[in-house]
């Protein structure tokens, strides 16, 4: 199964999602979007797939978007993508795509929803949340 991941390996949200992506078997491609940015269409690609609008998929903790005024409703989508383009950090992440659907996965265990049902076994995430069980089930 294709599958690729934009990632940001100091986000422990990320690392817990690649993570849960190799426990389904799979290995992705892994974009490090902050050095290596999706392009304008790919990202409104994604966001589209995703369910989402574009001031859903701007991150704004530990980002410039109070700085840049981005919490100004009245600018237009393009407004707010042309400044994730400018800055991938205001990029939300992880995002993952794969031939089942496109999700921002946060929380990570949303990533889930897009992957087959091949888990090896237990995931408990970077906090101690346990997440599938002992036979790669999810654990509501």
């Amino acid at each position: 199964m294709d599958v690729t991941i934009y990632h940001n390996p100091a986000c422990g949200t990320s690392r817990n999602t690649l993570e849960m992506i190799r426990n389904a078997g799979i290995e992705p491609v892994v974009i490090e979007y902050l050095t290596t940015p999706p392009g304008r269409a790919e990202l409104v690609r994604m966001i589209a797939d995703a369910g989402l609008t574009v001031r859903q998929a701007i991150r704004e903790k530990g980002t410039p978007y109070a700085e840049l005024g981005l919490d100004n409703l009245e600018l237009a989508d393009d407004d707010l993508l042309d400044a994730m383009l400018k800055d991938p950090i205001l990029i939300n992440r992880p995002f993952v795509v794969t031939p089942m659907g496109t999700r921002l996965a946060r929380p990570s265990e949303r990533v889930l929803e897009i992957l087959p049902e091949t888990h090896r076994g237990p995931f408990v995430k970077e906090d101690g949340e346990q997440v599938l069980d002992a036979e790669g089930k999810r654990i509501v």
